[in-house]
């Protein structure tokens, strides 16, 4: 949710429906020294690939409704927005969306699916059991996934 918010916020402050990227990237680094530029640039890139921005020609438009979004009182946007979120996840927070349940409730049910087999199934799988079980898309992450398994090992 805060990169939500740390995009919003130059578009609320500046009152504008569309910034250009040199004016984004001004807000983000010098006028709030919230990061430097790349990690401003880094920033653009996440939100571009979470759908929450459009970038066409230089030119940086909202996916969402910015008036919409409340920037609290001396918000500002902590390093992990510009990590991604492990696959692992991403699968939980699709659950627990789709279940209307909080994250930790799906990763105890997740620990009860390994426990029930020993141990022997690592949580990356039992990520996809759950996930199939209540009907949550999760093909999309099951390269991701394999990787993450492979790379343990």
């Amino acid at each position: 949710m805060s990169v939500k918010i740390a995009v919003a916020a130059p578009f609320k402050h500046m009152r504008k429906e569309r910034l250009q990227r040199s004016e984004f990237v001004f807000y983000i680094a010098i006028d709030r020294k919230w990061m430097n530029k790349e990690q401003a640039n880094q920033l653009l890139e996440r939100a571009r690939s979470e759908g929450l921005i459009a970038i066409e020609s230089g030119t940086i438009r909202p996916l969402f409704d910015v008036a919409e979004v409340s920037i609290p009182l001396g918000f500002k946007p902590t390093s992990d927005v510009l990590a991604k979120e492990s696959p692992y996840e991403e699968l939980i927070g699709r659950i627990a969306t789709t279940r209307g349940m909080a994250p930790q409730e799906v990763v105890a049910e997740l620990h009860r699916i390994v426990e029930h087999f020993d141990g022997n199934l690592r949580v990356e799988a039992a990520v996809v059991v759950l996930a199939r079980k209540y009907g949550v898309a999760f093909e999309d992450k099951l390269e991701s996934l394999k990787k993450e398994v492979t790379k343990r090992r």
